[in-house]
């Protein structure tokens, strides 16, 4: 749906971003890659109902306007959302690539409850955050963030599982380091004697990778640490990957990644 000018703003705009995105194009008759933008814009915004509303601006006729809203050259973009930008563009797009640029910028109808579900997991309460991650997957099951969100919730209580889904965000760029963290660890923990070569750190690291399965972080960093020293190594440095997919999956301002960080590095 296309929003036309004479508009008010603050309404159409403004107000409107607390409901649905708004999509803002900045336009003037003028100028050639305007006219080439705007048409795609409006077959997307018609394809797109009811997930964003679009409303162009002919900065000709309300310079002001485009000033007040930072607008230094056309044609200019803006996603308004719950009153604010949130992100927006420069120039003429083809429609691949302004496609990709709404699919990552234009939240979905669901973030609310994803958001919410990241609440419940700060909060200690796994099991509410995934009846609403796996309802939302149900409805989007191209949903990345729900499936990146699923992947962390489910690798140690269903390691199998996660993989499988994790599995599908290796072609995704924002989660491609996620996607190697979990890989590392997944791996770590359904390790078995059986696939590890004889060495005297075995027992060792098996048991490091048990901490780890069981979620004791604490547990596995210092058995993996303890192995670098003796054999870095073993299992083709599986304890150095380890330690790291930790430090990652924990994020580098977590106290346990703090803990042993320095330790870590003086290992070797």
């Amino acid at each position: 749906m296309n929003t036309e000018l004479p508009f008010d703003f603050q309404c159409d705009v403004i107000e409107l971003s607390h409901d649905i995105p708004v999509l803002v194009d900045f336009w003037a008759e003028w100028c050639a890659p305007c006219r080439m933008l705007t048409p795609l814009l409006e077959k997307l915004a018609e394809k797109n109902s009811g997930r964003w509303r679009l409303v162009k601006i002919d900065t000709e006729k309300y310079p002001d306007l485009a000033s007040t809203c930072k607008v230094q050259g056309i044609p200019n973009v803006k996603l308004f959302v719950n009153g604010e930008v949130l992100s927006e563009f420069s120039g003429a797009l083809p429609e691949y690539q302004l496609e990709e640029w709404l699919k990552k910028s234009v939240p979905g109808p669901y973030e609310k409850e994803i958001g919410l579900a990241g609440d419940f997991i700060l909060q200690g309460k796994p099991a509410k955050a995934l009846s609403l991650l796996e309802g939302v997957l149900l409805k989007e099951p191209d949903n990345v963030k729900v499936r990146a969100l699923l992947v962390r919730l489910r690798l140690f209580s269903h390691t199998e599982e996660a993989l499988r889904l994790n599995a599908s965000l290796e072609e995704e760029p924002e989660y491609a380091g996620l996607a190697g963290t979990v890989r590392t660890l997944g791996r770590m923990i359904t390790l078995t004697s059986e696939s590890l070569p004889d060495d005297a750190v075995k027992a060792e690291y098996l048991a490091a990778a048990g901490m780890l399965k069981l979620e004791d972080f604490d547990g596995a960093l210092e058995g993996f640490i303890g192995v670098i020293r003796l054999n870095r190594f073993y299992d083709d440095d599986g304890s150095r990957k380890a330690c790291i997919a930790i430090f990652r999956y924990l994020g580098e301002e977590h106290e346990i990644t703090r803990r042993y960080r320095r330790t870590f590095d003086r290992a070797f």
